[in-house]
């Protein structure tokens, strides 16, 4: 199956926003959605192309970018991701999916969404009045992933962004009940934490996994650093550790505190090494896929903000091959 996936709007043509402090922006998050979503589309064995609109000024144009792009493909089924909208509110409104033809695609894929997640299922919907509905020439469904200007909507979201990409997919190609990847693979900007010059983290903040020195002893300093108490600050900034977004669901508390390594590589000079997982993060606000040790940067020879790709678990005779992407 060929999957052509594209964010809603455009770089110069946003979409909806929410100026409240917790509120979601459409394009930015519809950017994130889509390369998550081909991501598990290839893990699962799909081929799939995603889009995004960097040039278009006017609206029309926008439409009519988008719709060319997915008609120049040669594919079988077209994917927009949009953000809803409508007035802000602290409870929640939750998800749809909208179609002309595909009733029954929307509805898997909306209440994919709504069990991977918790959001409200407001299930498919029929829409003949949308550009991209109408313009595409093969079967296609715009996604509606949630409301930007619901608190509850937007908490959830980032709480349960890899489950709701993953289930996407899964949705997509039909595979009810399908088992979430027992290997994570993850592509993005990287930066550093931990150890007594982290001034990021308070003196007394504790890991989200690991509870005692005896558990990892070899990630920690020998003793406390002054005028602290948590772990996150007697972690050896000489050893190599990560942090990324792990769902707990694919691998345990207990898993990521035992003896598999993670493997990293940096993108820019293809230098590698083995570290283990060490805590939950960065957040999703810093765009961001891992946090990693000081001494990792120094070993990889890049910085902060440079790319990595990162896999967990990682066996010496499974060796992983870089995701590519179509652009």
């Amino acid at each position: 199956m060929k999957v052509v996936i594209s964010s809603g709007h455009g770089l110069k043509i946003r979409g909806a926003s929410c100026d409240e402090q917790w509120g979601l922006d459409e394009v930015d998050e519809a950017r994130r959605v889509v390369p998550a979503v081909v991501s598990n589309l290839t893990l699962l064995g799909a081929e799939a192309v995603e889009f995004h609109d960097d040039v278009s000024t006017t609206q029309s144009e926008n439409l009519n970018r988008i719709v060319n792009f997915h008609n120049a493909q040669t594919r079988d089924l077209d994917i927009s991701v949009h953000f809803n909208a409508y007035t802000v509110t602290e409870g929640g409104r939750g998800t749809e999916c909208l179609y002309i033809t595909q009733e029954t695609l929307a509805a898997r894929v909306s209440q994919a969404i709504s069990e991977a997640s918790g959001l409200i299922n407001r299930g498919a919907h029929k829409r003949s009045d949308l550009y991209f509905l109408n313009g595409t020439t093969e079967p296609s469904i715009l996604i509606e992933v949630c409301f930007v200007d619901a608190k509850a909507d937007c908490d959830i979201y980032r709480t349960h962004f890899e489950s709701i990409c993953r289930q996407i997919a899964a949705a997509v190609l039909d595979l009810e009940g399908v088992a979430k990847p027992s290997v994570v693979r993850a592509k993005g900007k990287v930066s550093w934490f931990g150890g007594p010059n982290d001034q990021g983290v308070s003196p007394d903040e504790g890991l989200a996994f690991i509870y005692n020195v005896k558990d990892k002893p070899h990630l920690f300093l020998k003793s406390q650093p002054p005028n602290t108490t948590g772990l996150a600050r007697r972690l050896d900034p000489t050893k190599h550790y990560v942090a990324m977004r792990w769902d707990y669901d694919v691998h345990s508390k207990d898993m990521l505190a035992g003896d598999d390594v993670a493997l990293i590589r940096a993108t820019k000079n293809g230098r590698e090494l083995t570290l283990h997982p060490a805590d939950w993060g960065p957040h999703v606000d810093t765009n961001r896929v891992a946090d990693v040790s000081p001494a990792v940067l120094s070993d990889l020879q890049i910085e902060t903000d440079d790319e990595v790709e990162v896999m967990y678990p990682y066996h010496k005779r499974s060796k992983p091959k870089s995701q590519q992407r179509k652009e």
